[in-house]
């Protein structure tokens, strides 16, 4: 008797957590031909026209491919910072780390008006190359982190050692220290793919005629056609970052870095 409020609570929380998720499933299964809750009838076929959509598949191909270049290249930046930062006691690094985390503490309205006003006006970059360097910049942050969280957990006397044996300092890194935190960094590959795909604010800002990532062009797919086909790829995509997550979290243990 005395767990019964626990239980209460525990599916409360549950529900709020996981109900607009499977709303959006029903409602992408609606029968009818308008967004609705709850669904008139019960089909696939919105499920199936999200496939035949030109704009949708365009759009998350660039989504994709935004995600992972960007992903890649903040890794590329963000190891090696994170080693000096956690290997060496380099002057101001508080403040480097303060800098690197200030991605995540500003909203990203303010980021995507800060870099279309001051970056791709003046200077004319294309709407790709300013998606890719905004989505390089909002991933840094996890990368660091995460790479870091790694890194406190790697004793750093096995690097020691391999310089003692007569590896020079880049063939310690790369043969001793990548190798154990390999699953850092493919937790913050994971991380931050996740957060590049499913950006808004900035994305909102830099996005431009025919060049929309995923969640952008659903935005204005939703301007024009009010029928349940948004639904339905709000939970594909929900599904796949689910999916993403679960197997992240299966072969790395995802939630000791985040």
């Amino acid at each position: 008797m005395g767990k019964f409020p626990q239980w209460v609570i525990l599916g409360l929380t549950l529900t709020f957590l996981i109900g607009p998720f499977l709303i959006i499933i029903l409602a992408g299964a609606s029968g009818g031909n308008m967004l609705a809750f709850p669904p008139e009838g019960l089909s696939l076929k919105w499920y199936a026209k999200v496939f035949t959509v030109e704009s949708f598949r365009a759009s998350f191909a660039l989504s994709m491919g935004i995600a992972i270049l960007s992903t890649l290249c903040a890794l590329g930046l963000g190891v090696p910072a994170a080693y000096a930062l956690n290997r060496y006691r380099l002057p101001g690094s508080e403040t480097i780390r303060t800098l690197v985390a200030a991605p995540l503490i500003v909203p990203g309205i303010i980021v995507g008006l800060a870099l279309l006003r001051y970056m791709v006006v003046p200077l004319s970059v294309t709407v790709t190359l300013a998606l890719f360097l905004a989505h390089t910049a909002l991933v840094l942050p996890y990368a660091v982190r995460v790479v870091s969280s790694s890194l406190n957990n790697l004793r750093s006397d096995m690097e020691e050692a391999a310089v003692l044996l007569g590896c020079t300092r880049f063939q310690a890194f790369t043969k001793v220290v990548l190798p154990n935190i390999r699953g850092g960094v493919l937790a913050a590959f994971i991380l931050g793919f996740v957060t590049s795909f499913n950006q808004v604010p900035v994305s909102l800002f830099l996005s431009g005629p025919g060049v929309r990532t995923m969640p952008i062009d659903m935005l204005a797919y939703m301007e024009i056609t009010y029928d349940p086909s948004v639904a339905a790829l709000s939970a594909l995509l929900a599904l796949l970052s689910v999916v993403i997550v679960f197997v992240a979290e299966r072969l790395l243990g995802f939630s000791r870095y985040v």
